[in-house]
């Protein structure tokens, strides 16, 4: 038994000087998380913080009013489902804070032109913005502007947006950076 007590310390000390930015399950994230990605399961309502391959929090999410659908056009009150990443932070959000996602990606351009959703023009312009890293164009007939945001989590209230609970919403806006992956399964 005492040679075990002497294993533990160093283990606990080893895994406080590894792991001082992510907190544990319960404690507080300080600051960006190293390697962030975000999963987001609409199904479970469940957003995950990952720090690389490593969970660091689950949080209860709301959807749009289609929680089901993935979104296709403007108005749908669909969530859209894919590979984004976040590609604004707005600290001024009128839903508390909130992670502007690249939403049309290339892959829902791609379908929209085919589709005769819009236009080449549109779909060269969601292309050029995606290829810079900066946020697409929010006003085609894809629709735009999806965030992930404050104000609730407790029904499937947004317009297509991904809400959290304002506690929340601080936490995992302190965690992230622009660029962080968002993947966004049905």
């Amino acid at each position: 038994m005492k040679s075990m007590v002497p294993r533990l310390l160093v283990a606990l000390v080893a895994s406080t000087l590894l792991f001082p930015a992510i907190g544990t399950a319960d404690g507080p994230i300080a600051g960006p998380v190293p390697d962030a990605r975000i999963v987001i399961f609409k199904e479970q309502r469940l957003l995950q913080l990952f720090s690389g391959d490593d969970l660091v929090r689950e949080y209860h999410i709301g959807l749009g009013f289609e929680p089901v659908a993935d979104k296709r056009r403007e108005g749908d009150g669909a969530t859209p489902e894919g590979s984004y990443r976040i590609c604004i932070k707005n600290p001024q959000s009128q839903f508390y804070l909130s992670l502007g996602l690249d939403y049309p990606n290339l892959s829902d351009a791609v379908v929209g032109r085919q589709e005769g959703v819009i236009s080449p023009s549109e779909e060269n312009a969601v292309a050029e913005a995606i290829q810079h890293q900066r946020c697409p164009p929010w006003n085609t007939a894809l629709g735009g502007e999806i965030f992930i945001h404050g104000r609730g989590s407790s029904s499937d209230w947004t317009l297509g947006c991904v809400g959290l609970d304002d506690e929340d919403m601080q936490e995992l806006y302190d965690a992230v950076n622009v660029g962080t992956s968002v993947e966004i399964q049905p």
